[in-house]
């Protein structure tokens, strides 16, 4: 917690009341989108660095793949490290995140049609030029993301927290995480895993406890853009989700202006995701209070234009 609160307060997070007059219960909302790098991903890049440094003090530089939350985190925690970042990115990603990772110094290589494209050619130039290439899943990095679902579980009085608490999956270090901090402060809520309807992966390996492979589709949840289940997240998802649950790209865009209109927080699409659920299954919860993650708001503002010009029925 302590390398975490160096750099950054506790996120906010909020009952809103317009969400609850909208969906008929209570919503927690856990406002990752206010961190120094507009998502989650931040506290882990901060844990891993401290980590990597005290056991690689030579490090020549880094190297890593993403969609651009990674990414930024990578570049930050690298920045203030002094160790020089290369990032690795599909073709065609956010314009936006390529910008707030080269502000944060990174250079920026774009590669392959997607996720997984992008990290192969990573590894590749990581061993070509001797970097040490930062992975998306890694202990240090759930120990770095697991100190906000920390913030959030620690927040309620013992027994009063939320009945079921929503996370996105992408590559899996985020619901890992929320797993870790319910068993370290002995929180009660119920997790479901949240995946995009068009990055099946995790939803398709939990159904069958087996990776299995499905292809990426979507237009809008781009940090859910998983290709390949990790075997180790994988593992932990079997163990501690309630259910896995899939939300379409139009369900997606729906939740971030249902959030912009009800809380006026701007939220990309994966960061949205968590609410899509909500909405998807508040028949099932109707009544019973929720948790949901806004783990992100690094849109596009063109993307978001589009987004909000479907503006939601007003709450109520």
């Amino acid at each position: 917690m302590a390398t975490v609160h160096a750099v950054m307060p506790p996120t906010p997070q909020y009952a809103w009341p317009l969400l609850r007059e909208r969906l008929g219960t209570t919503v927690w909302v856990k406002h990752e989108n206010h961190t120094p790098a507009g998502a989650f991903k931040v506290r882990g890049g901060l844990t891993y660095f401290e980590t990597l440094l005290r056991e690689q003090p030579a490090l020549a530089g880094v190297i890593s793949a993403t969609r651009g939350n990674h990414g930024q985190s990578v570049g930050l925690a690298a920045r203030r490290c002094g160790l020089p970042a290369t990032i690795v990115v599909p073709a065609g990603n956010s314009t936006e995140k390529n910008a707030a990772m080269r502000a944060l110094g990174v250079t920026l290589v774009e590669h392959g049609e997607d996720f997984q494209a992008a990290r192969e050619y990573a590894i590749g130039l990581a061993a070509e030029r001797g970097l040490h290439m930062v992975p998306s899943f890694h202990t240090e990095l759930i120990r770095g993301v697991m100190t906000g679902w920390i913030e959030f579980f620690e927040s309620f009085p013992r027994g009063d927290e939320p009945r079921v608490v929503f996370v996105p999956i992408g590559q899996g270090s985020g619901f890992c995480a929320a797993a870790a901090a319910r068993t370290y402060t002995g929180a009660r809520s119920k997790l479901v895993g949240v995946v995009s309807a068009h990055a099946t992966t995790y939803l398709d390996s939990f159904r069958l406890r087996t990776v299995v492979e499905a292809p990426v589709t979507t237009r809008l949840a781009d940090c859910m853009a998983c290709r390949i289940a990790d075997p180790q997240a994988l593992e932990i998802i079997l163990a501690e989700a309630d259910d896995v649950v899939a939300v379409t790209d139009d369900e997606v865009a729906q939740a971030m202006r249902v959030l912009f209109a009800d809380t006026h927080n701007v939220a990309e699409g994966a960061g949205a995701a968590a609410l899509a659920a909500v909405i998807q299954q508040q028949e099932r919860w109707q009544g019973r209070p929720v948790g949901v993650v806004l783990s992100g708001g690094n849109v596009d503002s063109a993307v978001f234009a589009r987004v909000l010009a479907g503006a939601p029925k007003p709450a109520g």
